[in-house]
């Protein structure tokens, strides 16, 4: 049971990155692909059908982690308390900033907010990155189980540079939806976009992936077979942007990003919060879940949401499939 716990927390998380992860790159791509304030108005519209139901996922992953593992929920809030408010005030200032651009018609009015939709979306990317580089790395935990670091410990040069790769990971995401999903010259310059950002990626990835062996080495064999899969994904993206087949970009795009999600929750398991430094224990699944008996109606329910999920998703988007056109 508590296994099954932690793969549905890891899918819902890994179904959050991969969903409004191209929201955030979206926003976090506009400065330097959109060139008036029509085509900052487009690439938003783009994602306006969707970016609500993509956030979804985080809210259900943290009320799955309250219900399936309370002890871990508890102990991450001990460490991650600031962390996570800041986070709140960011998904905030994103949810504004989309619905208040367009109630004046005012340029001024509208860059404020495309600014802030900008801002507070890169901010959102980079604190994502962190927190998952200090779980990859390990937190200082006490005999409860409690964070007994600093906040200056959380940003530490893996950390960032883990943060850093998230950035131009869904940057590049970002982009190909765009492609995908605006015509005309916003999404021809999205596509150049992605061949420049890509080589980052490439790179940030290479040396990302190095630094987590080498601070956690994995425990089976098989979590290589991992790496090798974003490696084979990521290529997929350039070779699909090559011969202008922007689905199959997008779509090697999410592969790219649902392996990376998977390679992290295999490198950690069976632990929720490992400690620091790697291979000290930290609080593990079996630890920190409740009786059988809670845990399995919590999953009962958790499964329910997402097949509910799953019926709504593909609905939305089939009802708007259309390209958004900048005019």
């Amino acid at each position: 049971m508590s296994t099954l716990g932690f793969v549905v927390i890891a899918f819902m998380l890994g179904m959050y990155v991969m969903l409004d992860g191209y929201d955030l790159g979206v926003a976090a791509v506009i400065p330097a692909i959109a060139r008036s304030d029509r085509e900052r108005a487009a690439a938003i519209a783009a994602i306006g059908p969707f970016w609500n139901g993509n956030e979804v996922w985080l809210i259900a992953g943290g009320a799955a982690l309250f219900a399936l593992f309370p002890t871990a929920y508890a102990a991450a809030f001990s460490g991650f308390y600031l962390p996570f408010i800041i986070v709140l005030w960011l998904l905030m200032f994103r949810g504004i900033a989309i619905e208040l651009r367009d109630h004046i018609a005012s340029d001024l009015w509208h860059q404020f907010w495309d600014a802030a939709f900008s801002i507070s979306s890169t901010l959102l990317i980079v604190l994502f990155g962190v927190a998952l580089g200090n779980l990859l790395r390990g937190l200082p935990l006490g005999a409860g189980g409690y964070f007994l670091g600093t906040f200056a410990f959380l940003l530490n040069p893996y950390a960032a540079l883990v943060g850093l790769f998230a950035l131009i990971a869904l940057m590049q995401h970002g982009a190909l939806f765009v492609a995908l999903r605006v015509d005309g010259a916003l999404g021809g310059r999205a596509r150049n976009a992605v061949q420049a950002l890509w080589w980052g990626a490439a790179a940030l990835y290479v040396m990302a992936t190095v630094a987590t062996f080498s601070a956690h080495p994995p425990a089976t064999p098989w979590i290589f077979a991992l790496p090798v899969l974003s490696l084979g994904a990521l290529v997929g993206v350039r070779w699909s942007v090559a011969v202008e087949n922007g689905a199959l970009a997008f779509a090697a795009s999410c592969l790219f990003i649902a392996s990376l999600v998977a390679a992290a929750a295999a490198t950690i398991y069976p632990y929720l919060l490992p400690a620091f430094p790697a291979g000290r224990g930290g609080i593990s699944i079996f630890g920190a879940s409740p009786s059988n008996r809670s845990i399995g109606s919590a999953l009962v329910i958790t499964l329910a949401g997402i097949a509910l999920v799953a019926l709504y998703a593909p609905a939305v988007w089939r009802r708007m499939a259309v390209k958004v056109r900048v005019e």
